[in-house]
């Protein structure tokens, strides 16, 4: 959801690589990227062309319905997210990639739902920013490429610019989109992340996944705050991840009771996901839980001064909800605390007054309300 990265194409004339590549030698280009690519760390690799003009149409009903929110990035570039070409003119083919980021290492999100008092934060957000991590190896993949056939016009992408990467990753039969807007794998599930480069290289495309979930509908039945109002439609106006991330502003009051201990972006449309049973652990050690985040308590966490919190959150994703938003989605987690339940409530009561004077007008209203909420039970 960033805006564009400044990553700058490799510049060649256009059609070189026609030229220069016959079909049989675009063929095994394509067989040794996903080889490369592989050897690299990602799980898998597909191609796939720039047609996007049914993703086009939904995407345009879905901002016209006004689902974005405050997203207004999602309109400002037009269609460029649905047409490639117009974001890196030249462009006829998309190389998509997966990495699994699941890891053993963390405490299960289902524990952490159990546990009110403990900040239960998104499985993607518990290590290094992804971010850094997928665009350096597709750098690297690009940079293989080129030591293979010369120089070619690319540009590498990991959710930086307006690019419709789960659409392209199921043409590229990396796998379908679920009803949830997650796309999934039937040999992986969904925890995984998805990184493109685009590229003029004429190469031959892979077959688009299927869809299979069928009459399933556990991810909507499971959504906390009804986000997902349909099968494939989710309203960012009511997902915890817009709401505990994208959101500047202030969070919705009929929507914070529903939000549980859930700080930072939300899982448990994937936690029911039966596609899931077959997800495996990451072996990227980039994607292990730093700083204890998968197991801390809120009132912890709600001490963070600002310079720790920029220290704490340093290469992480984290750092895009900012201070504030840190502050507010934590003192909307202290109010959804049963202090009759509670095995601290006076460190909860205490952790919240403490704010009650912070210099933000955003994080003093959530205190304010979390206090209130907390006077009744």
């Amino acid at each position: 959801m960033n805006e564009p990265d400044g990553t700058r194409p490799e510049s060649r004339e256009s059609g070189e690589a026609e030229k220069r590549l016959s079909s049989t030698e675009l063929a095994e280009l394509a067989l040794s990227i996903k080889r490369w690519g592989e050897e690299l760390g990602f799980q898998q690799l597909g191609i796939c062309d720039t047609e996007l003009a049914a993703h086009e149409e939904r995407l345009e009903q879905w901002l016209s319905d006004g689902m974005h929110g405050s997203m207004d990035y999602m309109q400002r570039h037009g269609t460029k997210r649905s047409r490639p070409p117009e974001l890196l003119p030249g462009t006829f083919r998309v190389i998509s990639a997966r990495m699994d980021y699941l890891t053993n290492a963390a405490r299960p999100a289902t524990d952490l739902l159990d546990e009110p008092e403990t900040a239960l934060v998104s499985r993607y957000a518990l290590g290094r920013d992804y971010h850094k991590v997928l665009r350096r190896r597709l750098q690297k993949l690009a940079s293989r490429i080129t030591e293979e056939i010369g120089p070619f016009a690319y540009r590498v992408f990991v959710d930086s610019a307006p690019v419709l990467e789960k659409a392209l990753a199921e043409k590229a039969g990396l796998g379908w989109i679920g009803k949830h807007s997650n796309l999934l794998n039937r040999k992986a599930g969904s925890w995984f992340f998805l990184g493109e480069i685009y590229t003029d290289l004429p190469l031959p495309v892979d077959r688009p996944a299927v869809n299979h979930c069928g009459d399933c509908s556990r991810c909507i039945d499971a959504c906390p705050t009804g986000a997902i109002v349909a099968p494939y439609t989710v309203d960012a106006r009511r997902c915890i991840s817009y709401l505990t991330i994208e959101l500047k502003g202030a969070i919705p009051e009929e929507l914070r009771p529903l939000m549980g201990n859930r700080i930072y972006g939300c899982d448990d449309c994937q936690l029911v996901c039966p596609w899931n049973r077959f997800a495996g652990a990451s072996g990227e050690t980039d994607f292990l839980p730093r700083h204890g985040l998968d197991s801390s308590a809120l009132v912890e966490l709600f001490s963070w001064t600002e310079e720790k919190f920029l220290t704490r959150t340093e290469g992480s994703a984290i750092r895009r909800a900012g201070y504030e938003g840190w502050l507010r989605n934590i003192a909307v987690a202290l109010g959804n605390v049963d202090l009759s339940e509670a095995e601290n409530p006076a460190a909860v009561r205490s952790a919240l007054t403490a704010r009650m004077d912070h210099s933000s007008p955003l994080v003093r209203e959530h205190v304010e309300w979390a206090i209130s909420v907390l006077a009744f039970n």
